[in-house]
């Protein structure tokens, strides 16, 4: 099931980054074990009652001119409006309404998502309320008063957004045709590789609500077998600024991962793997989708016999963090390799699904244990009592030690290369949990 996914709105300094902050709490702190995964604190994983979702911040805006304010809110209404299921639209009470805010409103109710007008800095709830009111000027619904520092009012916010969060269970869990998202950085050639793929069969996806106007996914008819692809709408206006593009395929990246069982990646052979393809591709990465890169224009590169391998070695340096992914050298204009897509998505979520038996598991990890020794720290030894594996998509195992401690990072790692030697698993991540439990028990 895809999280659904909330972005936050507003004016400068309405306090967007300080909601994004405490609602985000401690989970965003970026995964140590990945070097290679820095990323600008866009999105983060929240947790309310029995709810997950993923949160993004849209951006701060701080030019001085009224216009460019405007200018830059209508963007982020925007990319709000594309990529999110439901939208928080905050605003200050202490600035009380401004011209902006109507403005902004305007769009997003014209959007028909569901919108949660927030208004922050009620530090008071009895005191401030009166100004609260003068929100419902903007004829988006009720006003919800919190204090973002003071982290007052957020049980009220969460059970709105949640309110409109598609059901858990119902027709979305019975459709197990793979999803397909295609990612990578502007003009990469996502939009064509989805065509070429698609061939004459596009058959357009109905208009689900939560999928932009302007962005369909389409249902593919393969060698007998289906699969939609998640296509993501691309910028409709070109912004000048370099940040704001990258952090408008960031946002768009986050959101089409979330509802993908595989992932392509788009590099371009021409310029190598960019900073920006190393945050995208660590989206993918963290949430253990099955993954593909695919490096496009292999046509516009001079070639002898060493040329792929030494480009292997290059993306596999620099995407350290992620050694599993699986490479393919297309070009989309030629069709070279196409036919390879299918295959490798194929199994790659066999991968991605597959079940190791507990009693096979634990012969590896014996062996491998019996092979290298596990650490010891002033005189104790790690012990490995058994080996489970609790879940798939990812595979995610479960490993019972005398000590949490002892279990180092570096050897998770050896034990994870162990499984991979034995059952492949390529395209996937694999997550491991460390659990600790007394000799006794």
């Amino acid at each position: 099931m895809a999280r659904p996914v909330v972005a936050i709105v507003g004016r400068p300094n309405v306090g967007k980054s300080t909601l994004f902050n405490a609602l985000a709490g401690e989970r965003i702190s970026i995964v140590k074990d990945t070097p290679g995964v820095t990323r600008d604190r866009i999105y983060a994983d929240v947790s309310w009652l029995n709810y997950d979702f993923t949160m993004i911040d849209t951006g701060g805006i701080e030019p001085d001119s009224k216009d460019i304010i405007l200018s830059q809110m209508r963007e982020q209404a925007q990319i709000a409006i594309d990529t999110a299921d439901v939208i928080i639209f905050l605003v200050d009470v202490k600035q009380g309404l401004q011209d902006s805010d109507s403005k902004v409103a305007d769009m997003l109710r014209r959007s028909h998502k569901p919108v949660i007008l927030v208004v922050n800095k009620v530090d008071s709830f009895e005191r401030d309320m009166a100004d609260v009111y003068e929100f419902y000027n903007l004829g988006i619904g009720d006003p919800v008063p919190v204090s973002a520092s003071s982290r007052l009012g957020f049980g009220d916010m969460l059970d709105k957004v949640v309110e409109y969060f598609p059901e858990q269970s119902g027709e979305e869990e019975e459709d197990d045709t793979p999803k397909i998202a295609v990612i990578g950085k502007p003009n990469v050639g996502k939009s064509s590789l989805i065509n070429k793929l698609c061939g004459e069969e596009r058959v357009i996806v109905s208009d689900i609500a939560g999928t932009t106007r302007d962005a369909v996914d389409t249902r593919v008819r393969y060698n007998h077998k289906d699969y939609i692809f998640i296509d993501t709408a691309g910028l409709r206006r070109k912004s000048k600024i370099k940040e704001d593009l990258e952090r408008y395929s960031i946002v768009r990246a986050v959101a089409s991962v979330e509802k993908a069982d595989v992932v392509i990646i788009m590099i371009d052979a021409t310029e190598g793997v960019t900073e920006q393809d190393a945050k995208i591709a660590g989206i993918a990465h963290e949430r253990g989708k099955g993954i593909i890169i695919c490096v496009n224009k292999w046509d516009a590169i001079e070639k002898n016999d060493k040329t792929m391998k030494e480009h292997e070695t290059k993306i596999r340096q620099i995407l350290s963090f992620m050694p599993y992914a699986s490479i393919l050298f297309i070009s989309v204009k030629s069709g070279q390799r196409l036919g390879k897509i299918y295959e490798t998505i194929d199994a790659v979520i066999e991968n991605n699904s597959m079940r190791i038996a507990t009693g096979v598991l634990n012969e590896i990890v014996s062996e491998a244990v019996a092979l290298q020794q596990p650490p010891t720290d002033k005189g104790k030894r790690l012990k490995i009592f058994y080996t489970t594996q609790v879940a798939v998509k990812p595979p995610t195992f479960v490993i019972f030690v005398n000590e949490k401690y002892l279990m180092h990072f570096s050897y998770v790692r050896y034990l994870e290369n162990r499984i991979r030697d034995a059952f492949g698993f390529e395209g996937t991540s694999l997550k491991f949990i460390i659990r600790e439990r007394k000799e006794n028990e």
